[in-house]
């Protein structure tokens, strides 16, 4: 774990998917000391014209947006770390995507250790196991 989910408003530019995903991947390792090798990231586009706040297509509001869903094991990291997360993580999307709409937005889910695994094998099982055992 983690899994990042970058939803970015507009037509796929495989230069910026590129960039978001080493850049998000970088930053989630350094603030919430997270192993890149254990992440995954997928960046999705969306048009403007299918994207709305408050009513409005992003068209009418002239602004780009994105929502980030970051995935992590529950209790892995404190709340200092995730609000610095937060504003790290807006300001670096901000800067990377341009012009966006303030209500682009960050979501962490925490999930429960049980309700994750990779591989057909849930965390839990991993930590009480060992990260290369494999339940019969």
């Amino acid at each position: 774990m983690p899994g990042i989910r970058l939803t970015v408003s507009g037509s796929e530019r495989p230069e910026l998917t590129e960039r978001l995903a080493t850049e998000l991947t970088q930053l989630t390792c350094e603030v919430l000391s997270k192993r890149p090798a254990k992440m995954a990231v997928i960046v999705e586009y969306v048009p403007h014209a299918q994207w709305f706040i408050d009513n409005r297509s992003l068209v009418a509001h002239g602004k780009n947006a994105f929502q980030l869903v970051l995935t992590i094991t529950q209790h892995t990291n404190i709340r200092e770390e995730k609000a610095e997360y937060h504003r790290k993580a807006f300001e670096l999307l901000s800067t990377l995507i341009g012009d966006v709409h303030p209500h682009s937005n960050i979501h962490v889910v925490e999930c429960d250790a049980v309700g994750y695994g990779f591989g057909g094998v849930t965390l839990e099982w991993r930590i009480h196991h060992g990260d290369g055992a494999v339940p019969a």
